[in-house]
């Protein structure tokens, strides 16, 4: 819908999918900290999370290229890391695994004293407001998909059918203006869903929210994939 620049800053092109994606880990930090401080989560352990989340990202978006390059070689392309592009669930994996990793390892010497073990004894809650969090910056994510006009479904045609969404997609791996199926939009539409169901879960007490995630987003993509 707006795969090109909307606006330059400093000499750069600005894009829609860019903004989409940094709006959505706004939120999705703002989600963290309300949730949790509802929660009874300290700040110190608050501020302990955002520096995890920061190396969990970076890596996160690393994680993302590298399995996006490989993808990409298993079509007979050039590996090649930086510029492959993005898959989600590798930056999810490679993002959530780095984030465990400095959770309880620096964490065991960041939190001393009185304070030691704080991290572990309050990792529930941050169990269970994390998939919320991420659902709200997937979900605005591919909003992002949608205006860049990536990770659509199937190519309908030049005329308009009910249901499609007009945008430069990919057709046989060359960029077509045409009418698609906005997969990206229906992913961000059952995702904030999910995130809005979740939050009434964590409000009744519930302890399987990370299950839920799972399981729902599993059989959603699995569903929207064909």
């Amino acid at each position: 819908m707006l795969p090109y620049p909307i606006f330059e800053l400093f000499g750069n092109g600005v894009y829609m999918y860019g903004i989409c994606i940094s709006v959505g880990l706004i939120c999705c930090i703002g989600a963290f900290y309300f949730l949790t401080k509802r929660n009874g989560m300290p700040t110190k352990v608050q501020d302990f999370v955002m520096i995890t989340l920061i190396a969990g990202l970076a890596v996160g978006f690393f994680a993302a290229q590298v399995f996006q390059a490989f993808y990409n070689w298993l079509d007979g392309k050039p590996f090649k890391i930086f510029g492959a592009g993005f898959t989600v669930m590798g930056g999810l994996i490679g993002g959530a695994g780095a984030f465990l990793l400095f959770y309880f390892l620096v964490g065991r010497f960041y939190f001393k004293g009185k304070n030691k073990g704080l991290h572990v004894k309050n990792f529930n809650t941050l169990f269970r407001v994390a998939p919320i969090c991420i659902v709200i910056a997937h979900g605005l994510g591919r909003i992002g998909c949608l205006m860049s006009g990536c990770c659509h479904g199937e190519y309908l045609g030049q005329d308009f059918v009910f249901g499609g969404i007009w945008m430069n997609g990919t057709v046989n791996g060359v960029h077509k203006w045409g009418y698609y199926v906005p997969t990206q939009l229906y992913e961000a539409l059952f995702l904030l869903s999910l995130g809005a169901f979740m939050t009434v879960l964590l409000y009744k007490r519930c302890n399987v929210l990370m299950s839920v995630y799972l399981i729902a987003y599993g059989l959603w993509r699995i569903f929207i994939e064909f």
